[in-house]
């Protein structure tokens, strides 16, 4: 299969020899190449290059053109943080939470977590596949290319192994690049548990068996007040680094604890929510720029926060100290309940103050480099997966966050194939 783009009014993301991930200031400097053109052959980037200089046609046989006149072509999103397998919404809670109650207090009550890891032990494996890959398909429609997602619903042995099962089976299903990670400490599960005992079980049975079989690329935990505690995560990271896995670690929602410096510690891969976020904690991933694997990258979920009205994490200051600022959907059922990158990109333009160009350079290459796919997806270049976008016919990419409630992607294209 060949596919030419002709005429695109700007090609976002495009380099012969692409960077892994772009960091501060350089975010604003995602290379945008206008009035271009892009070659794709079975699947992959062939080549591009300026309408100008285009070399012509001299072989039209089986060869689709894509005429982008006044329209954008971009990186199909890379959504680095979801929690896409679950088992039912959570409907009833969002409503109890316009009657007045906090998101803590429904999950005090036995809501929240607890309530979605009751629903997922009663499902069946297939149907909680089915949902799921619902889900998924309409995520790629809306323009993702690339996925992480999380178990941490089962919260028992046996539950979080079905829902890397399910993982396992979305990933071979699917035509995009899927990364598992085990969220083993998402909650404390009822009955006779606390958060080291918990932490502990899943250090001795969950976590080697996971890893025996492969079932998990990270690891992660909820690092917040009511659910693990520093000691617990420290635990935890240092298990998983012994067994040659890195994390992905929630930290900073409602509090900050010293998560953040941990998981520098630790090496984890990224830092995730940082609603709340301190100066220290900014020297510690400052720090992290220094490890031979690469930086900490810090990762911002707008929808949460706009879903849950708690505040945005400040990414300017993330920027302002040089940081790679990674922007991602948190989609689960109960605080953030959409797979829509758009959006996201969109909260992130109108309500944190991003660059229209950093926030695509957030939800493109820096969201491949926090799934480690910077080899594959989350920019234009020769032999890159031809996971693309097209945009509606617009005058500049600030039109993505100015008409926030139109759908500013008219296609999608992964490997290639047109959605």
């Amino acid at each position: 299969m060949r596919r030419l783009f002709k005429n695109i009014k700007g090609l976002v993301g495009c380099y012969e020899a692409p960077p892994e991930w772009l960091a501060g200031q350089s975010m604003a400097e995602f290379p945008v190449l206008e009035n271009a053109w892009l070659a794709v052959e079975e699947g992959r980037i062939a080549a591009f290059g300026s309408m100008t200089d285009f070399p012509g046609i001299t072989d039209w046989s089986g060869l689709e053109i894509e005429d982008c006149e006044g329209r954008y072509v971009l990186p199909a999103w890379c959504d680095s943080h979801t929690h896409l397998v679950y088992a039912s919404d959570r409907g009833g809670e969002f409503l109890e939470r316009l009657q007045g109650k906090s998101y803590q207090e429904i999950a005090q009550s036995g809501g929240g977590i607890l309530n979605s890891a009751r629903s997922l032990r009663a499902l069946p494996e297939s149907t909680l596949l089915a949902d799921a890959q619902h889900r998924l398909q309409r995520a790629m429609d809306q323009g993702t290319g690339a996925m992480e997602i999380k178990s941490g619903y089962g919260l028992t042995l046996e539950g979080e192994l079905k829902m890397l099962r399910v993982i396992q089976a979305l990933k071979e299903e699917n035509t995009i690049p899927i990364k598992s990670t085990l969220l083993a400490c998402h909650a404390i599960p009822e009955g006779d548990w606390d958060a080291p005992r918990w932490t502990a079980e899943v250090i001795q049975h969950l976590l080697p068996q996971v890893a025996s079989e492969g079932l998990a690329d990270y690891v992660d935990a909820f690092c917040e007040e009511g659910y693990f505690g520093v000691d617990e995560l420290n635990k935890l990271l240092e298990a998983t680094q012994q067994m040659g896995l890195r994390a992905k670690v929630h930290v900073n929602q409602f509090t900050a604890l010293g998560g953040v410096a941990a998981s520098v510690h630790w090496n984890a891969l990224s830092v995730d929510h940082l609603e709340q976020l301190t100066a220290e904690d900014i020297t510690a991933l400052q720090g992290g720029l220094k490890n031979d694997q690469g930086p900490v990258f810090p990762v911002a979920l707008p929808g949460c926060s706009h879903f849950l009205s708690i505040p945005y994490t400040p990414v300017r200051k993330l920027i302002d100290a040089n940081l790679p600022v990674v922007l991602a959907s948190d989609h689960n059922p109960g605080s953030a309940p959409s797979g829509n990158m758009t959006l996201v990109v969109q909260l992130a333009m109108v309500k944190m103050g991003m660059l229209p160009i950093e926030a695509i350079a957030a939800a493109t290459i820096n969201g491949a480099a926090a799934m480690e796919l910077s080899h594959e997806v989350g920019v234009i270049a020769p032999g890159w997966r031809a996971n693309v976008l097209v945009t509606t016919p617009m005058t500049g990419l600030e039109e993505i966050g100015y008409r926030f409630g139109d759908n500013p992607v008219e296609k999608v294209f992964i490997n290639g194939i047109l959605r």
